[in-house]
C-alpha cells in the first residue's frame, strides 16, 4: 500500500472511532432536582440538540428549557411524540417544556422536520 492509502485508512479509522465515542461513550446530561423537586435541563438548539440525551427520574416533574440559538427551519419546533408534546421554538429565545414522566423508557424528541434528534431516558 502507498503512503496515501495508509493515510486514508488511518483517517477512516479515526472517523469511525470518533463517531462511536460521540454516540455511545460520551457523557450525557442528567437532570438535577432543583427548586420544588423539579428536574431541570437546558438543551441548546444550534445545528442539533446539546445535550442530545437527557436522563430523568420517573414520577418527578421535568422542565426542559430549549435555548434555540439559530433560525434554521428544521429547529422551529420540538416534538416529543411519546409524551404528546409539540411546541414551537422561537428563534433566539428560550422555551420551557414541562411534563411528568409516568413510565420508564426512552422517548425520542425531534425537530418539526425530523432532522434533529435527541432522546429522554426515564429511569
Amino acid at each position: 500500500m502507498s503512503a496515501m492509502e495508509w493515510a486514508v485508512l488511518a483517517g477512516g479509522i479515526a472517523a469511525i472511532a470518533w463517531v462511536n465515542w460521540y454516540f455511545f461513550l460520551s457523557k450525557r446530561e442528567g437532570a438535577e432536582a432543583g427548586v420544588g423537586g423539579v428536574q431541570e435541563v437546558e438543551v441548546v438548539v444550534k445545528g442539533g440538540y446539546s445535550p442530545s440525551q437527557v436522563r430523568v427520574r420517573r414520577g418527578v416533574p421535568v422542565r426542559l428549557v430549549f435555548d434555540r440559538q439559530e433560525s434554521s427551519g428544521g429547529s422551529e419546533e420540538v416534538v416529543i411524540a411519546g409524551l404528546g408534546v409539540r411546541r414551537r421554538l422561537p428563534a433566539f429565545e428560550r422555551t420551557v417544556v414541562e411534563f411528568t414522566p409516568r413510565e420508564a423508557g426512552t422517548y425520542e424528541f425531534t425537530g418539526g422536520t425530523g432532522t434533529l434528534r435527541g432522546r429522554i431516558v426515564v429511569e
